[in-house]
């Protein structure tokens, strides 16, 4: 089933059909900045931050091993690490949570 619908866009309307998976799609969810999550399943070799401690921009947080590559994870933005949810051994799904990163006020 397909529901037709208007749209306007910068004054033009225009009519287009809404499929039923379009209607049943997941609702978006933006994505946490302050959380550091796997891009990859891997291990992790080393965590280079602690709780409390203000990191950059870029900075490395701690190195995943995947397919035999080292990869440096980095800062999204400035702040302080709120929680670190791994230790050096722990294998992490995709997705998973790494870290938590606390926006940096001075930074803002």
């Amino acid at each position: 089933m397909t529901a037709r619908h208007t749209l306007t866009l910068d004054g033009t309307a225009y009519e287009t059909a809404l499929t039923r998976k379009y209607a049943l799609r997941r609702p978006y969810i933006p994505k946490d900045p302050g959380c550091v999550a796997a891009v990859i399943p891997g291990l992790i070799l080393e965590v280079l931050v602690a709780p409390g401690v203000r990191v950059r921009r870029g900075q490395s947080l701690l190195v995943l091993e995947a397919m035999k590559m080292q990869n440096h994870l980095a800062a999204p933005a400035d702040g302080y690490v709120r929680e670190v949810a791994v230790t050096p051994g722990d294998t992490v799904a995709k997705g998973q949570l790494l870290l938590v990163l606390q926006p940096d006020p001075d930074s803002l």
